[in-house]
């Protein structure tokens, strides 16, 4: 039977497959952390539009192992029942989870975190990213903050089995953790619409936020930040396709019965099948910060919460048609982003930059004179 040691070193091997784990350190902490103590014995997997829980007792223990340690994100917790809890299939969203290895290792190495960093952790969930960072810096180093009090419990007994005691925190990571500061680097395993200003003041000066920046499209971006001595923190957009689960205060609220109003009506000037599309979808965000996206037929809907804008497409001929209703032209908006980006040839992620300061954030594509949205504060 093959131990945890050993599906930890082919774990390794997948990573460096995949051009992760180029610092020795990360590698070893890899090799090092047993992710088996931080998933307890039942994860949620997904069935249709259901999370069914599954659980250890049905596997033996090298399979167990197998699935622990495949390169997967494993949900752990639905609308805030943990997965040992489930009697059966949920609906719902997930609240907490076992983010996969590839993505803790390209988080971390996209930081640029060395020895002596002292690293804030926006999320800490089930605290296997947490050990990572122990192994790598020292506990002393190590400040994680976690606002679900429960996840919180359990993720310090993870770590403590671990053999690991950072500094864990049960408060709102959009606030950080004054106590610590300043810190070399902020990392949040959760995305944000927008930079919390806490973050900032927190770090030192060339200190970096590493972080996914989402919204209400779910569409997200990946960017590693760095802050100059002026208070100003800039960087790009690194293009990877990752996504991970919006911080509790930042989340949708709840989404009104959607009614179709016919409203004005006019020919959509692109076609709404590219909001299917990465990067697409990202820009669609940028125009139209406070709108949802669903799908509409054969079409799509936007849903502004707040106002009770809404605008819907249709097949119409060979082309299509646009609805909109309410005091938000939200069509107008997400058209308007399509087409500026568009007109500078529809790059990938990578051509996207992001300027922040404790009154602004701006995402701009191109370089920062160039096409530029403002992100809800």
């Amino acid at each position: 039977m093959m131990s945890s040691r050993s599906f930890r070193q082919g774990l390794v091997g997948e990573l460096r497959a995949q051009g992760r784990l180029t610092d020795p350190a990360w590698r070893a902490a890899v090799e090092a952390v047993p992710r088996e103590l931080f998933l307890d014995d039942a994860v949620f997997r997904p069935d249709g539009t259901q999370w069914d829980p599954i659980r250890r007792e049905q596997f033996d223990d090298e399979d167990w192992l197998r699935l622990v340690y495949s390169d997967t994100t494993w949900v752990t917790q639905i609308d805030g029942m943990n997965a040992a809890e489930a009697t059966g299939p949920l609906s719902g969203r997930p609240t907490s989870s076992s983010t996969l290895p590839s993505l803790v290792m390209r988080m971390v190495e996209l930081a640029g975190i060395g020895d002596g960093d002292k690293v804030l952790e926006i999320g800490t969930g089930t605290g296997y990213s947490t050990a990572m960072l122990c192994h790598r810096l020292g506990d002393q180093l190590v400040y994680s903050v976690e606002c679900d009090k429960e996840l919180a419990a359990t993720a310090a007994q993870h770590l403590h089995a671990a053999g690991r005691r950072p500094a864990s925190v049960v408060g709102d990571g959009l606030r950080g953790h004054q106590d610590g500061a300043d810190y070399d680097a902020v990392i949040a395993t959760c995305a944000v619409r927008s930079i919390p200003p806490s973050w900032l003041w927190q770090l030192k000066d060339g200190g970096s936020i590493t972080t996914t920046i989402s919204g209400w499209m779910l569409a997200s971006g990946l960017i590693r930040l760095a802050l100059d001595e002026e208070g100003v923190a800039r960087g790009r957009f690194a293009g990877d396709r990752v996504t991970y689960m919006l911080a509790r205060p930042h989340e949708r609220p709840p989404r009104p019965t959607f009614y179709q109003h016919p409203g004005t009506t006019r020919a959509t000037r692109v076609n709404p099948d590219m909001l299917e599309g990465w990067t697409a979808r990202f820009v669609a965000q940028l125009g139209a910060p406070s709108a949802e996206l669903t799908r509409s037929g054969d079409g799509v809907a936007l849903v502004d919460v707040a106002t009770g804008s809404q605008a819907w497409t249709e097949p119409d001929g060979g082309g299509w048609a646009v609805h909109q209703d309410g005091p938000l032209r939200l069509w107008d908006q997400v058209e308007d982003a399509l087409m500026t980006w568009q007109e500078q040839d529809a790059p990938d992620q990578t051509a996207f930059g992001m300027t922040v300061t404790e009154w602004d954030q701006i995402v701009w594509l191109g370089d920062t004179d160039g096409p530029r949205w403002r992100l809800p504060l």
